[in-house]
């Protein structure tokens, strides 16, 4: 199976707060695992404004390094669109960095990594995986 990390997953493994987190992330095969350039803008943001601003970004290069980085792009909005225009008929509301997400996840065929399952699983036919529960 292959998955695309939520950024709250990716700022679990990079803290090293959820053990179960790092585990699963250890134990995947490297091409099983992606993260969206959606997330990786927000992990840059989340670093930018942290108090050590520069280790963290260092620590986004190495995970990045070993986590291949998707493009969030026109196969991608698509979905994204789609989602988007679903949930706000049914007046559900997701965030829009997660709507993002999950429509890149969708145009891949991927699930989705993420402790944010509630709003995930507005969206129809996506697959969604909470890793810090083991």
């Amino acid at each position: 199976m292959k998955y695309l990390l939520d950024t709250n997953v990716c700022v679990d493994y990079l803290s090293g707060r959820y053990p179960a987190v790092t585990r699963r992330l250890q134990a995947a095969a490297p091409d099983d695992l992606r993260v969206s350039s959606v997330a990786v803008a927000e992990l840059r943001y989340g670093a930018e404004k942290s108090v050590h601003t520069q280790r963290n970004h260092e620590r986004l290069d190495v995970f990045l390094r070993e986590v291949a980085c998707v493009d969030f792009d026109r196969d991608a909005a698509s979905p994204y669109g789609r989602i988007r225009a679903a949930l706000e008929a049914k007046g559900a509301v997701v965030g829009p960095y997660d709507l993002q997400i999950a429509g890149h996840a969708v145009s891949l065929g991927l699930v989705v990594v993420t402790d944010n399952v509630r709003e995930f699983r507005r969206v129809k036919r996506l697959k969604v995986e909470n890793w810090r529960r083991g």
